[in-house]
C-alpha cells in the first residue's frame, strides 16, 4: 500500500511535466524560484538519497557524488536547467526505479545503515513515508506551476 500511494505521487509529478519543453520546465511562477525541471531533479536526487545512500549504505551516484554541496545547496534545482527535458524525466524515472528495488529487497521494518542526525536508524516503513510525504509536497508545487504555464489542472 506504501508503495502504491508513492507511486501515485510519483506519477503526479510526470504527469505535471509531461508534454512540456525546456523553456516551459524552467519557468518560474514568482516569487518563488522552483521550476518544474528543478522539482523533477531534487525528486530524482532524494529518491537515491534516501533508499540507496541513506537507507541501503551504497555510494552517492553520478552526478550527486561530483557536487560542492556546501557552495550550492540547492545545486539540483540549478543544474535541471541545462538538461533535456525527456533526460530529466528519464532521470526522475531511473531513480524511482532504483528506489523501488531497494524497498523490493527489504521488509518494512528493517532498519537503514545510515542513521539519521539523531542517530536513529530508520525503518523502511519510515522511509517510503518520508518519500511519499516530500513527492506529495512537490507534487503540489508542480501542480501549481503547471496551471501557471498552461493552465493546466487536474491529474
Amino acid at each position: 500500500m506504501l508503495d502504491q500511494f508513492l507511486d501515485s505521487q510519483r506519477n503526479a509529478v510526470l504527469a505535471k511535466t509531461a508534454g512540456l519543453n525546456s523553456a516551459q520546465l524552467n519557468q518560474r511562477l514568482e516569487p518563488s524560484a522552483l521550476t518544474l525541471g528543478g522539482l523533477l531533479y531534487h525528486l530524482a536526487l532524494v529518491e537515491e538519497s534516501w533508499s540507496e545512500e541513506r537507507y541501503a549504505g551504497l555510494e552517492s551516484r553520478i552526478p550527486w557524488a561530483d557536487v560542492d554541496w556546501e557552495s550550492d545547496p540547492d545545486w539540483e534545482f540549478h543544474a535541471a536547467h541545462d538538461l533535456d527535458p525527456e533526460a530529466l524525466r528519464d532521470r526522475y524515472r531511473l531513480a524511482c526505479e532504483r528506489s523501488r528495488a531497494v524497498a523490493a529487497d527489504a521488509s518494512l521494518d528493517d532498519r537503514s545503515v545510515v542513521p539519521l542526525r539523531d542517530g536513529t536508524h530508520f525503518s523502511l516503513r519510515w522511509m517510503l513515508l518520508h518519500l511519499i510525504e516530500e513527492t506529495a509536497r512537490h507534487a503540489g508545487h508542480a501542480d501549481l506551476i503547471r496551471e501557471a504555464i498552461d493552465g493546466s489542472v487536474g491529474d
